[in-house]
């Protein structure tokens, strides 16, 4: 067990989750950052083309994409991959943004745009959220807010 924190304020944390677990993203006025920590495995698996990336779509038509070479793919999910310093720009239209271009959101569900969510974010819960050992936890929690969403719950 890990013991953080002074007096009756102290946190327990179970060793299996670890501190990076802790969801305590919310609750930081000014988060700290902090670099990726990547033991090789990582840097690896994008030079050996796992996923597979592609530049930014030029137009979205239902399910169809239009890539900028004019050809188009039917899709069922875009997820933009911004990485690690995200440049959300494209959302200010929406109001989706606070004034310093940040999304504005609690836990990764934005507070102006009930179908949209976040994962990868800085301290969006934990300090793991921006990471990929915690951004899986995240997108698990962004998943089950936009399905009940789309089921009208």
């Amino acid at each position: 067990m890990l013991f953080a924190g002074e007096g009756l304020q102290s946190v327990v944390l179970e060793a299996s989750e670890g501190i990076d677990a802790l969801p305590i993203g919310r609750f930081l006025r000014t988060p700290p950052t902090r670099l990726v920590i990547d033991d090789g495995r990582y840097r690896t698996a994008v030079a050996d083309g796992a996923p597979d990336r592609q530049p930014l779509f030029t137009g979205v038509d239902g399910g169809k994409v239009t890539w900028a070479d004019g050809s188009t793919e039917e899709v069922d999910t875009i997820l933009p991959a911004t990485g690690y310093r995200p440049d959300l720009g494209y959302l200010a239209p929406l109001g989706a943004l606070d004034e310093h271009g940040h999304p504005l959101h609690r836990e990764g569900a934005s507070m102006i745009h009930p179908g949209l969510a976040y994962v990868g974010l800085e301290w969006q819960r934990s300090l793991s959220s921006n990471s990929l050992r915690g951004v899986g936890r995240d997108a698990v929690r962004a998943a089950s807010r936009l399905t009940a969403h789309l089921r009208g719950h």
